[in-house]
């Protein structure tokens, strides 16, 4: 058993969080235990370690709850009570899973007295999955509770969020970190120096789980890992970014992600690494706010990324404009005495010269190829255009927000990552910015068009005949 598990709290009092940990008192004392829970907090803060706490005080057999001894509180903990249904939404998040469960609902605990739902990263719902969740919510049966947990409660419609007694998970502070460790060191018997675990506080970025674990990393394999996975040279990606040396900076970015670093830390200290000239440089301010912005930004996607290091990826991309880093032109002797640019002779690819520009032809071949596939991806794309291609990445400018999300989605990237491969030859990535768009242009695009974009397109042909006239 891994050590965060082994020492995760089992009743209130062990809650690390004591801001939480006195409300959930208040509410349990009230003996007014509500329908609905929303545990909302980055992660590694126990929101769901206090979800099965109330899910044991709920349905403990004891005058005392939780006492960890009966039945129901054994078997919480294990994992395997009937009626404690633990849902990850980020599997289950479509409107069949949701019906699923409202029918679910309405049958009687097998043997406890509640049938508690606990429903993770429940931002992860779909529109009308979250619809559907809402009618439970609003006339639930008297025999349930449902304790939704969330990374992101700003994603949750706020119907949902109303219908719920919120509490607030925040980060834990460094000394709350090193007070949880210090519980897992005595009970391991373990000696380290405070000055270690502060250094392993500091690099959990807030997160109980994390700093757990980091100590555990530690214990295995000593020093050198915390050396390794905490205080990497994040100096010269920093360096690599103020360059916008996009190549660099991305195998920056893989070498983090090979030597286990997690890049949540690489975007904290870069952040800390930027701050003071961001204060300070007047003359660099505005540039940096954009990159600060783009980092901000990239941290907010990590929990919704199927591969960690993808946001921060994009972020560097589009600070450094998809573009490699310019070389100094290398100078030569002109046989007179005098030196002047080397002249460099053209390689001949095929991937060379698609590096020069991405034509028409060959964008018009990408959306010949897409439409047969789906229809819907060569209609967001005629309203995008290609920016720049560096070898690696396809930069596309796109002129609306909508169209650059439907483009991001998973499902369509990938489809529309294969054709551009198709097309090029050669391994593409695809990564979208918003542009200004052509007026002109999208007024004919968006009337030939098939494909509206949530009655958007509508009012942007109104607005745009009004000034140019039809």
């Amino acid at each position: 058993m891994t050590l965060y598990l082994k020492y995760r709290p089992k009743n209130l009092d062990e809650l690390d969080l004591t801001d939480v940990s006195e409300s959930l008192k208040k509410i349990v004392k009230s003996g007014k235990i509500p329908h609905a829970f929303l545990f909302s907090g980055p992660k590694g803060t126990g929101k769901t370690s206090a979800a099965r706490i109330l899910a044991k005080i709920i349905n403990c057999e004891s005058k005392h709850p939780p006492c960890d001894r009966c039945e129901q509180c054994t078997s919480i903990t294990k994992g395997t009570n009937l009626d404690v249904i633990e849902m990850d939404a980020a599997s289950h998040r479509g409107i069949d899973d949701i019906r699923i469960l409202k029918d679910a609902v309405k049958l009687s605990p097998s043997c406890a007295k509640k049938k508690i739902y606990i429903i993770d990263e429940a931002h992860m719902l779909t529109t009308e999955a979250s619809n559907a969740l809402l009618k439970t919510l609003e006339e639930p049966p008297a025999h349930v509770v449902f304790i939704l947990a969330t990374t992101n409660a700003e994603k949750l419609i706020g119907t949902i969020r109303s219908r719920t007694t919120h509490i607030v998970f925040r980060k834990a502070t460094t000394q709350e970190l090193m007070h949880s460790l210090e519980k897992v060191v005595k009970g391991e018997k373990v000696k380290i120096e405070r000055e270690v675990l502060s250094t392993i506080a500091k690099a959990a970025n807030g997160s109980f789980r994390d700093a757990v674990k980091i100590l555990e990393q530690v214990s295995l394999e000593g020093k050198d890992f915390l050396e390794k996975g905490v205080a990497s040279d994040v100096s010269n990606f920093v360096a690599l970014l103020y360059e916008k040396d996009v190549d660099g900076a991305i195998d920056a970015i893989e070498k983090f992600v090979d030597e286990g670093v997690a890049i949540e830390n690489v975007l904290t200290e870069v952040l800390s690494q930027i701050k003071p000239d961001l204060l300070s440089n007047a003359e660099k301010r505005n540039e940096l706010i954009t990159l600060a912005e783009l980092l901000i930004e990239a941290n907010r996607n990590l929990a919704d990324s199927p591969i960690e290091e993808l946001p921060l990826q994009i972020a560097v991309i589009k600070w450094c404009d998809g573009q490699p880093k310019k070389q100094e032109p290398e100078r030569v002797s002109d046989g007179n005495g005098e030196e002047e640019e080397k002249k460099e002779t053209p390689v001949h690819t095929e991937k060379a010269a698609v590096v020069e520009s991405i034509n028409d032809e060959i964008w018009t071949n990408i959306l010949s190829l897409v439409k047969p596939i789906n229809a819907s991806i060569e209609a967001l794309l005629r309203a995008a255009r290609p920016v720049s291609y560096d070898g690696k990445t396809l930069t596309l400018g796109v002129y609306y927000k909508f169209h650059k999300e439907r483009l991001e989605d998973n499902t369509h990237r990938r489809v529309l990552e294969d054709i551009v491969t198709r097309v090029l030859d050669a391994p593409a990535r695809v990564v979208c910015t918003l542009v200004e768009p052509p007026v002109r242009k999208i007024v004919e695009e968006v009337k030939t068009s098939n494909v509206l974009t949530e009655g958007k397109d509508t009012d942007i042909i109104k607005v745009a005949e009004e000034i140019f006239g039809s």
